[in-house]
């Protein structure tokens, strides 16, 4: 609380300042009576039973499904947006119902025999802009002995990732590329993205990494270097998933990355790690 009118979210590095009523940037987040809540929490605008290797995460449990929850909101804005209809939305833009933590832990019970469930996955848009009901869900899938799935842009504060990183058994955290001056152009923070990785893997999850390959921003042979480089520095046997960018959201009138690019970085990326995958190709 930083006066009598406003607070100051501690979520994420933007740590919007917030009169009481108001929204923050991710449009998850609302100040309430001197306090920073998740206006979005229990709202849940997505949810299928997906097969774990398309979080992407190719090392845990593979051949198992995972079912995948969203709820809409993001504190970034990648141009490129695969799930923009909800992540770049809020409450009163889209379709969405309630479901309780507990509700959904049970449904994931109900579909471990049934349909090879391993769990619950937190992912479809930034689940940490509503980390309160990550928390509150992992706890209920815990305790079924069940796994936690994390799907991020890992733009969350030191606070947050290390109340969170207790509870995941694995995550895919994106690291979109080698720098600050690329982030800057997606709004978001490279420093803090880089240690909630190391956070999550000094907590014993399994970690994975994803970087969207995006023609003339981030696919040269330097940025490469630079992205699987720090990966290793953290583990060389984190995977990392080199995937193809695809026209979306405000990006539609760009082309896709060649299949050749792809290739190319993902053989970078091998210098230095034990585990790169390509994808979308």
């Amino acid at each position: 609380m930083n006066d009598a009118q406003t607070a100051i979210c501690g979520a994420c590095p933007r740590r919007c300042r917030l009169t009481d009523g108001a929204i923050g940037f991710c449009r998850a987040r609302k100040a309430d009576g001197g306090h920073v809540v998740p206006a979005n929490y229990g709202h849940i605008t997505s949810i299928a039973l997906d097969p774990i290797e398309k979080k992407p995460i190719a090392f845990f449990h593979p051949g198992e499904n995972v079912l995948s929850v969203g709820s809409y909101g993001c504190n970034m804005r990648c141009p490129f947006c695969q799930n923009g209809s909800i992540s770049q939305h809020g409450r009163d833009e889209l379709e969405w119902r309630s479901a309780t933590p507990v509700e959904l832990a049970d449904l994931a019970l109900r579909l471990r025999d049934e349909r090879r469930n391993i769990g619950l996955a937190y992912t479809y848009n930034e689940p940490l802009v509503g980390w309160e009901f990550v928390r509150d869900c992992a706890k209920e899938i815990r305790s079924r002995g069940m796994c936690n799935v994390l799907v991020s842009n890992g733009c969350a504060s030191e606070e947050v990732v290390s109340k969170i990183a207790p509870l995941m058994d694995a995550a895919n955290i994106d690291l979109k590329g080698p720098s600050q001056d690329y982030y800057d152009w997606l709004g978001g923070d490279f420093d803090t993205v880089c240690r909630t990785i190391r956070i999550l893997h000094d907590a014993g999850c399994h970690v994975e990494t994803t970087t969207l390959i995006v023609p003339g921003r981030n696919d040269s042979d330097a940025d490469m270097e630079a992205i699987a480089g720090f990966v290793a520095s953290v583990s060389p046997e984190i995977p990392l998933h080199v995937t193809r960018f695809f026209p979306r959201w405000r990006m539609t009138d760009a082309n896709p990355t060649p299949i050749s690019t792809v290739r190319r970085l993902a053989d970078i990326a091998a210098h230095h790690l034990n585990h790169v995958l390509t994808g979308n190709c």
